[in-house]
């Protein structure tokens, strides 16, 4: 019985707009999958992809990056979301630059986001089949902890996947896809450091397990890449990602650094395209 091949999709903020790049040249060339699994930003890029919208997220990032409805300290103030929900995820894709909904619900790929549960400290890998009535999972995986409220969904707390598990091919393996190609938004050799978490513990210090989830991200993040490299060694992955480092912020407001990041994923994707065709037809070894 063949194999059905997965592709994961790493967060970033803005930097996942090179995962929109690497998602474009797969549309450009046919290049499908039998089910995604995206976090955060990958999440979102991951939705263009499954509804064949070539073009939509370039698009609509460098037209609505500075517009302070889409991602604002405004909106922070105001709301408690630094990314607009109303504008966001309603107003933009059900009219500003309309989203097919239609087409997503008819991919016979299956769509998982990954979110973490804020009382639990675990990753969810969470089912969409129909984005517009499941919309708020999406939101959750992308709401950035400090900077968002907590998404009430499902009959869960939840917050942005990248807190637990920033790149679940493990997960995926376990979710019945045995071989994954992997995007990710970091140059080959990076290394996530120890930051301060003084302020998440005061955040949420009813939240125990999340805080622990936090302090212990750095750690959890390096080891999954150690996973990976393994993986793609063993020829279980086929992995894309940066092919220099990535100068742009979580929060860039800048449309031409934005384009320049986008085209660098279409341009590595491009480049490996022939092996990974090759890794595509071939079983793992």
């Amino acid at each position: 019985m063949e194999q059905k091949t997965g592709l994961v999709l790493e967060g970033g903020g803005m930097r996942g707009i090179y995962t929109a790049g690497v998602l474009d040249l797969f549309m450009d060339q046919g290049v499908t999958f039998d089910g995604v699994i995206g976090v955060s930003a990958g999440a979102i890029h991951g939705c263009s992809f499954l509804s064949g919208q070539r073009g939509r997220n370039i698009r609509y990032y460098k037209k609505y990056c500075q517009d302070p409805r889409f991602m604002s300290v405004r909106n922070l103030i105001l709301t408690g979301d630094i990314a607009g929900e109303r504008f966001c995820y309603h107003t933009l894709p059900e009219k500003l630059d309309p989203y097919d909904y239609t087409a997503f619900n008819n991919n016979p790929a299956e769509f998982y986001v990954g979110c973490s549960n804020v009382e639990t400290g675990k990753p969810e890998y969470l089912h969409l089949t129909d984005m517009k009535q499941q919309i708020d999972y999406l939101r959750a995986s992308a709401s950035l902890p400090l900077v968002s409220k907590i998404v009430h969904a499902g009959g869960k707390k939840l917050l942005d996947g990248g807190c637990t598990d920033s790149i679940p091919v493990k997960a995926f393996m376990e979710l019945g896809y045995p071989r994954n190609v992997v995007v990710l938004t970091r140059h080959r050799g990076y290394r996530k450091k120890a930051e301060g978490t003084r302020l998440t513990e005061l955040c949420y210090r009813h939240y125990p397990a999340f805080v622990k989830a936090i302090k212990n991200r750095p750690s959890v993040y390096n080891r999954t890449l150690d996973e990976i490299e393994s993986l793609e060694n063993s020829g279980q992955a086929f992995v894309i990602r940066p092919s220099r480092p990535l100068t742009i912020g979580r929060m860039e407001k800048d449309p031409q650094k934005l384009q320049l990041v986008y085209e660098l994923g279409y341009q590595d994707a491009a480049r490996c395209l022939l092996d990974l065709l090759s890794w595509k037809q071939g079983p793992a070894r």
